[in-house]
C-alpha cells in the first residue's frame, strides 16, 4: 500500500515537473505592457489656469525594438514592449494623466499631450529624453526575478520669461515572485515610473506661470 502511494506521489511530481518545463519555454512572443496608472480626477477642484503641453519624449535608448524580455528556465525568451511600441509617448501620457488629476500642491492642472508649437497660448512646454526604460524577468526553479528601471531627462520651457528648467529622473525596482504572471512585470514597471513622476513633482513647483526648481 505504501509502495503504491509513493509511486503515485512520484508520478504526480513528474507530471508537475513536466508542466513546469512546458510552461517555462519561451517562443519569442511579444507581450505589451500598459504603464499608465488610472487616477480618478478630483471632481471638487477646478484645474489651475496655467496651460501645460507635454511633448512625447525623445527615445535615446540603444535598442528601440523592445524594453526587455523574460528569460525562461528551459530556454527561449518572451519579449516585452509598451503598448504602442513608443515608450516616449507612453511616458508623456503617464505624466499628463498624473498632472491632470493630482499635480503640484495636490491639485489638477490643465495639461495636454502634443506639440508645443501647435499650442500658441501654452504657458509651459515639457519635453524629455528617455535614456533607459527597461523591464526584465529571469525565471529560476520555483521563482522569477523581475527588474525594472528608468532614466529620464525632463525639460520645461517657460514661455512667459523664456527660462528653462531641467531635471533628471532615475530609478529602479526589483522583486521575486513564486508564480510568475506578466501583470507582475507591468505592475513593477508602472510603479517605477510612478515613483519617478512623484519625485519630479516633489522637486519642482509652479510659480508665476512657470515651472521652477523647488529648492
Amino acid at each position: 500500500m505504501k509502495s503504491m502511494m509513493l509511486k503515485s506521489v512520484i508520478g504526480m511530481g513528474l507530471i508537475g515537473g513536466m508542466a513546469l518545463t512546458v510552461g517555462c519555454v519561451g517562443k519569442g512572443d511579444t507581450r505589451y505592457l500598459d504603464v499608465r496608472t488610472p487616477i480618478a480626477a478630483v471632481a471638487s477642484q477646478e484645474q489651475e489656469p496655467v496651460k501645460i503641453v507635454i511633448e512625447p519624449f525623445e527615445d535615446r535608448r540603444a535598442d528601440k525594438s523592445r524594453i526587455g524580455q523574460r528569460t525562461h528556465l528551459w530556454g527561449g525568451v518572451t519579449v516585452f514592449n509598451v503598448a504602442g511600441e513608443r515608450p516616449g509617448e507612453a511616458i508623456a501620457q503617464a505624466l499628463a494623466d498624473r498632472l491632470k488629476s493630482r499635480g503640484w500642491r495636490g491639485r489638477p492642472w490643465k495639461v495636454q499631450v502634443g506639440q508645443g508649437s501647435l499650442v500658441p497660448d501654452a504657458d509651459i512646454v515639457i519635453s524629455g529624453q528617455v535614456q533607459e526604460f527597461s523591464a526584465t524577468a529571469k525565471s529560476r526553479v520555483f521563482s522569477t526575478v523581475i527588474n525594472t528601471s528608468n532614466k529620464l531627462s525632463v525639460q520645461a520651457q517657460n514661455l512667459s520669461d523664456k527660462s528653462t528648467t531641467i531635471r533628471s529622473v532615475e530609478g529602479a525596482q526589483s522583486t521575486t515572485v513564486f508564480w510568475f504572471a506578466e501583470e507582475d512585470v507591468q505592475d513593477l514597471l508602472t510603479a517605477t515610473l510612478k515613483d519617478g513622476i512623484d519625485r519630479f513633482i516633489a522637486d519642482t513647483m509652479i510659480s508665476d506661470r512657470a515651472l521652477r526648481p523647488a529648492h
